[in-house]
């Protein structure tokens, strides 16, 4: 996969790609990034990026000719020469916004299928609209709240999207059973020592029974997301057993 990061500010993004599993996943060649600035594509002598509102208002909105030539010669790089209306090598273009989809894990394993993503990060007021318009294919927001810029929302999504590239974990399973990926909310995890100050590990975890292992985890992950969201088992359908334990936990609660 290839990413790409359009931004004023390459030196907060380009660490990001040469720290832990992001930084392994760049020697291993399962993923290339790099930080762009859309500065240097600015046609202005004095790389002008941003201009008053029409209409008045305040701050300032990015002008559409830097990112949209950014962009292009981006896409023109991504095109194979023999081919270079193939749409299907179109890399995506996801535009990092409060007003976005909200980013999920289901999100997240869709763009972990594409060859290229491109990420433009804004700053100031906002995007002038024929940005939005014409040119993304997403739009993303990590939440409903307001950041300085569009960079650290970005490297969140792709952490959660190369994570799930394969090669990148050392144990392919951690991302399948990972929190979400499963509709529910993943199961706790114990390691040693076995006792601690009192506090002990389940037991059935020490048995070495697998099946039972693999039950005790199916149930622990639906009480914990029953506890704390219960919105996400709202529509799943449910085995019998599922249901089964549900009104065990309502019994409990009581």
């Amino acid at each position: 996969m290839k990413i790409d990061v359009l931004t004023l500010f390459p030196e907060m993004v380009e660490p990001f790609f040469h720290t832990s599993i992001i930084g392994k996943a760049n020697e291993k060649d399962i993923v290339q990034c790099q930080a762009i600035n859309f500065r240097s594509f600015s046609t202005n002598k004095h790389q002008t990026v941003d201009d008053y509102p029409y209409g008045g208002g305040g701050g300032m909105v990015l002008k559409p000719e830097p990112i949209f030539a950014a962009v292009s010669a981006l896409q023109q790089q991504a095109l194979p020469s023999s081919h270079p209306e193939d749409v299907q090598h179109q890399p995506k273009v996801i535009l990092m916004c409060p007003q976005g989809e909200t980013f999920t894990q289901q999100k997240a394993e869709q763009l972990a299928k594409e060859d290229h993503l491109i990420f433009i990060c804004g700053h100031y007021e906002g995007y002038d609209e024929r940005i939005r318009e014409h040119l993304v294919t997403d739009e993303l927001s990590i939440g409903d709240y307001v950041l300085t810029g569009g960079e650290l929302p970005a490297m969140v999504v792709i952490d959660s999207v190369v994570r799930l590239l394969p090669g990148t974990l050392g144990n392919e399973q951690s991302a399948v059973t990972d929190s979400f990926s499963t509709g529910l909310l993943e199961y706790p995890h114990y390691t040693r020592p076995a006792s601690y100050e009192g506090m002990d590990v389940p037991s059935v975890l020490l048995s070495g029974h697998h099946e039972n292992i693999e039950t005790w985890r199916k149930k622990e992950a639906l009480r914990r997301t029953w506890q704390r969201r219960r919105d996400l088992l709202e529509g799943k359908e449910l085995t019998n057993e599922e249901r089964k334990w549900i009104k065990e936990f309502q019994q409990h609660n009581k």
